[in-house]
């Protein structure tokens, strides 16, 4: 069995988080809302994500508050 985080939320970087799924790329969310929209195209049901659950979704650079680049 794969030990691995399902979901993978990634760096900010050019306006938005990269987002895998299981290793695949499902895009660039700028949002809590567009992050819930990948997991529900992969058939993850809104009412059963947990975004602070870590065996669920891996934060990478920062957790769900980080959508944007802080100022220099």
């Amino acid at each position: 069995m794969d030990d691995r985080v399902p979901v993978v939320v990634h760096e900010l970087a050019d306006g938005g988080r990269r987002v895998t799924i299981n290793g695949e790329p499902v895009g660039r969310a700028t949002s809590i809302a567009d992050l819930v929209e990948f997991l529900r195209r992969a058939g993850l049901d809104e009412a059963d994500v947990i975004l602070d659950d870590p065996t669920l979704i891996e934060w990478r650079g920062g957790g769900p508050d980080v959508w944007t680049e802080l100022p220099s």
